[in-house]
C-alpha cells in the first residue's frame, strides 16, 4: 500500500510540474508560481544543484508562504537529458572547486536574472531571496557577496564559499545588510560539512551574522527539519 501511495505521489508531482510551463523571457529559463498581484510581494528564486534542473527545488514552495512569488531557474550548462550545471568542477581529487570562467558566466546570468525578475514582478531588492542547493548554494554566495544590493538574503543549503570568491572579494559596507541562512548535513559526502561551517566563519569575518544550522546524520540532501527552519527564517526577514 505504501509503495502505491509513493508512486501516486510521484505521478501527481510530475503531473503538476508538467502543467507549469517553462518561462523563457528572462536570462535563464524558469518555472513560476505567483499570486494574483505580485506587486511588493517577496520574491524567492531557487537555484538547483549540479546534474539537476529547475524542477528539483520547486516543490519546496509548497511549504513556504503561499502569497510569495516563486521562481526556479535552470542552469545554463547542459550535461545530459534534463540535467544541467552552473559550472564545471576543476579536475582532480582535491577540494571541491569550480572553473573560474564558468563561475563568472553563471554569476552574471543569475545577477541579471535577479534584477530583471525584480522588475517584472514589481517588487524591491529588499524583498528578494535566493535559495540554492549544492552548486546552487555556491552560486548564491557568488551573487550575493559580489552584488549585495540586489538581494535581501540568501539560503545556502549544502554549499560552500569557493577560493576564487574569497580571493577576489573586497570589503564592502553593503554586505552588512545581507541576511544569510546556512544549512548543512553533518554526513554530507559530496560537499562535506566543514564547507558549510567554514562559510559561516568566513561570513562572520565579513561582519555578517549568518543563521547556521547543522543537521546531524543528514547527507547531501534537504531534510524536512531544514525546510521548517528555512521557512521560519524567510518569514522573519521578508516581513
Amino acid at each position: 500500500m505504501i509503495k502505491w501511495l509513493a508512486v501516486l505521489f510521484l505521478f501527481a508531482a510530475t503531473a503538476a510540474h508538467a502543467q507549469t510551463p517553462l518561462q523563457t523571457d528572462l536570462p535563464l529559463p524558469y518555472l513560476e508560481q505567483t499570486s494574483a498581484d505580485s506587486r511588493n510581494q517577496p520574491l524567492v528564486i531557487f537555484l538547483h544543484g549540479s546534474g539537476s534542473n529547475e524542477e528539483d527545488l520547486f516543490d519546496i514552495k509548497d511549504q513556504l508562504p503561499a502569497d510569495y512569488t516563486f521562481l526556479s531557474a535552470r542552469a545554463p550548462q547542459e550535461v545530459g537529458s534534463d540535467s544541467y550545471q552552473w559550472f564545471s568542477k576543476k579536475p582532480g581529487d582535491g577540494d571541491y572547486d569550480g572553473v573560474t570562467e564558468d563561475l563568472k558566466s553563471s554569476e552574471g546570468l543569475i545577477s541579471e536574472f535577479v534584477v530583471k525578475a525584480t522588475e517584472k514582478y514589481h517588487t524591491q531588492p529588499d524583498k528578494v531571496f535566493l535559495i540554492g542547493f549544492s552548486q546552487g548554494a555556491i552560486m548564491s554566495y557568488e551573487v550575493a557577496l559580489r552584488h549585495p544590493e540586489i538581494l535581501r538574503g540568501i539560503a545556502a543549503l549544502s554549499g560552500k564559499v569557493l577560493p576564487v570568491l574569497r580571493a577576489e572579494l573586497k570589503p564592502d559596507p553593503r554586505l552588512k545588510a545581507l541576511n544569510v541562512f546556512i544549512g548543512h548535513g553533518t554526513a554530507d559526502q559530496k560537499v562535506p560539512y566543514p564547507g558549510g561551517a567554514d562559510a559561516n566563519s568566513y561570513l562572520q569575518s565579513l561582519s555578517l551574522h549568518p543563521e547556521f544550522h547543522a543537521y546531524p546524520g543528514i547527507g547531501h540532501t534537504i531534510s524536512d527539519t531544514e525546510i521548517v527552519d528555512l521557512n521560519r527564517w524567510l518569514m522573519k526577514f521578508s516581513a
